[in-house]
């Protein structure tokens, strides 16, 4: 079935992302922190996007993901995350609460990356299924 195998992927690495964002928040205010969240949370959003939508092509979901995040940093120029936030204190971790120009960025980087990440593995498992109906051994893949 195809996507299937992607989908599961992407289900798989979310909570990953999620205690990896947590973990580095959890390291403390500093830039650094603030840059490798921004990070996860583009990773996530696509790693989102691709257990939604596991057949679209990897740039389709870049380019969706990365519409998303900056919708939601766009949406910071409003009062609105920050109020949500003040009602329900995990919702700054979904919305945000301040724009910060430079996170847009950030987002492109983790969005690249995770792109990147899922057009190897999906060349990989293509090589491997060729491979396969091409009757090759396991040992003599490329």
């Amino acid at each position: 079935m195809k996507g299937a195998g992607r989908r599961l992927s992407a289900v798989v690495a979310v909570p990953l992302v999620v205690a990896a964002g947590l973990g580095v928040r959890s390291v403390g205010p500093g830039a650094a922190a603030s840059a490798a969240g921004d990070v996860l949370y583009a990773v996530l959003v696509y790693a989102l996007v691709v257990a939604l939508a596991p057949r679209w092509r990897p740039a389709v979901a870049a380019a969706t993901a990365l519409a998303v995040c900056w919708l939601v940093e766009a949406a910071q120029l409003t009062s609105i995350p920050a109020a949500l936030a003040d009602v329900w204190w995990p919702v700054r971790y979904v919305l945000g609460t301040s724009f910060v120009w430079t996170d847009l960025l950030l987002y492109a980087v983790g969005v690249l990356l995770a792109s990147g990440v899922d057009l190897a593995v999906s060349r990989y498992r293509h090589a491997r299924t060729a491979a396969e109906v091409d009757g090759l051994p396991r040992g003599d893949r490329a």
